[in-house]
């Protein structure tokens, strides 16, 4: 098996802490964030690049690649990591969330998704087999299992059904899983339930008993208010295996990963920095500014002057805000520079405060920053 996670430290005031997880294309380090590279591409960003930041670990999505370039093209690359010149360990998304928010006339059965393609109206069926089938064709280091969402809010009884099918599926991915790769890959189970806490431990055990290579908290940040989401996450996260990285998945704000890694969580995924950064929305410790703002029209600082990205050692805000307000393409790429820097800054701040047992002081420090009020932006 060429997947093993250890935890290395512990926070002494809290559920904080660090990992390493040996996959197939290497280590990484947790608590880890993973930029969403969707179709292949972390939208407007080079592999190199996102090295030159620190990435280890990008994520990619089954139902996009399915429908293109499909699998045909990808055998060819003997997968995704040469497919888009990425050597690093890369995690895929079941396809079973853009197959309930973007698909066409979907319909769920106990046999799978059936639906037609967003892009061109053709039928598909997304079964448990199918979707583990298509991630081993990407030749993902972490095949996520195939798992029914539900929209927020939603009925006891709705969570209950959509459950119990997940947990099904589960073991379906699981056996194909294991009958096509003989337990190479790592392969995660997701933990769903809605926002009802005898459901989420039900569907935590099940999944702890077919014994996964780790675990995902499905079904969050999908609409409900931060705090449901933490208490969601504060009960749910200590009742999976102590020895398996915990995954919360579609999460979020540099303060919700600040608050979820306190409760346990190892690794994070969300196409806030770099959607943010093509909106002109950029992450400083001091709070998010809005570079189309007029107060930067003129002004000749960087983004952050303590941040240590290319863009902000390289370029002012008065630029920044021309390429924006020109729509120029270099505008996406600078902005999301910055804003995948500052998330793995964020994420390598909160291993090191693990590390050496000074999280409840690093969490004291970061809302100190944020409660200075957006300093940089609100400064004329």
């Amino acid at each position: 098996m060429l997947h093993q996670f250890k935890v290395t430290a512990k926070s002494s005031t809290s559920k904080a802490r660090a990992g390493e997880l040996q996959l197939v294309h290497g280590r990484i380090k947790t608590p880890v964030f993973m930029p969403v590279g969707t179709l292949g591409t972390v939208k407007s960003l080079s592999p190199e690049e996102l090295i030159g930041a620190g990435t280890q670990i990008i994520l990619g999505n089954t139902y996009h690649l399915y429908l293109r370039p499909g699998c045909q093209v990808i055998d060819l690359f003997s997968g995704l990591h040469d497919f888009m010149h990425w050597k690093g360990p890369i995690l895929t998304d079941s396809g079973g969330f853009q197959v309930f928010s973007l698909a066409k006339l979907s319909k769920i059965t106990e046999q799978g998704f059936s639906f037609q393609s967003h892009i061109d109206g053709s039928k598909h069926l997304l079964t448990p087999e199918k979707s583990i089938e298509v991630q081993i064709c990407l030749n993902s280091d972490i095949i996520m299992c195939l798992d029914q969402c539900i929209q927020y809010p939603a009925e006891k009884k709705e969570a209950e059904d959509a459950l119990n099918l997940t947990t099904r599926w589960a073991a379906r991915c699981k056996n194909t899983w294991q009958e096509k790769t003989g337990g190479k890959n790592a392969l995660f189970g997701i933990v769903q339930g809605g926002m009802f806490e005898d459901l989420r431990k039900i569907s935590a055990q099940a999944l702890t008993e077919l014994d996964f290579s780790g675990y995902a908290l499905g079904g969050l940040s999908v609409g409900e208010p931060n705090e449901m989401m933490y208490d969601v996450a504060e009960y749910s996260l200590p009742i999976l295996p102590e020895n398996k990285p915990k995954y919360i998945m579609g999460v979020g704000t540099p303060k919700d990963l600040v608050e979820l890694t306190a409760r346990g969580a190892d690794m994070f995924d969300c196409v806030m920095p770099s959607r943010n950064a093509r909106n002109g929305q950029l992450f400083t410790r001091y709070g998010t500014i809005n570079i189309s703002n007029a107060v930067h029209k003129t002004d000749k600082n960087p983004i952050d002057p303590e941040c240590g990205c290319c863009t902000c050692l390289n370029y002012s805000r008065a630029y920044l805000r021309h390429l924006y307000m020109s729509k120029e393409l270099l505008s996406y790429r600078l902005n999301t520079l910055h804003n995948i820097h500052y998330y793995i800054k964020l994420m390598e701040t909160m291993r090191q405060a693990v590390c050496e047992d000074r999280f409840e002081e690093f969490q004291k420090n970061f809302y100190n920053d944020l409660n200075q009020g957006e300093k940089y932006e609100k400064k004329s």
